[in-house]
């Protein structure tokens, strides 16, 4: 049996549980300027990283997404598609990178660190895939 569901009592739920910061703007520059000046943090880069990672994975999951479902050709002129892409979010990688005053090389090392915590014995096993320890994300 399906429920109906009430979108303006959603719209409610949701207008209720959104951060001061992200619906009034002197919330959002009081947040950035506590994080940039109280903080030290860069929120100028983290934000270009941020976004830029997140809209070129989008780009590399498009160009998989038609081939893999809509019959795009797994052709030379895709691959090198998606690795223009892959090389936008490197670029984007190493804003993050900047922003938190570290290099590629210590979040692979840190990566590889917890894949070893996570898969004993260094190879992949759905139980630990689903049941990770405590601090594990």
């Amino acid at each position: 049996m399906t429920q109906k569901i009430d979108t303006n009592k959603y719209l409610d739920f949701v207008r209720e549980t959104t951060s001061p910061a992200s619906t009034d703007i002197a919330q959002l520059l009081t947040r950035l300027t506590q994080l940039d000046v109280e903080d030290d943090a860069d929120v100028p880069r983290l934000l270009t990283a941020a976004l830029g990672m997140s809209a070129e994975s989008g780009e590399f999951t498009e160009v998989v997404k038609k081939i893999i479902l809509q019959g795009k050709p797994w052709n030379e002129e895709n691959e090198f598609h998606l690795k223009r892409e892959l090389g936008d979010i490197c670029w984007y990688l190493a804003q993050a990178c900047m922003a938190l005053d570290t290099t590629i090389d210590e979040v692979i090392e840190m990566n590889v660190e917890k894949l070893q915590s996570r898969y004993p014995g260094g190879v992949f096993d759905v139980h630990y895939s689903e049941n990770r320890q405590q601090g594990d994300v």
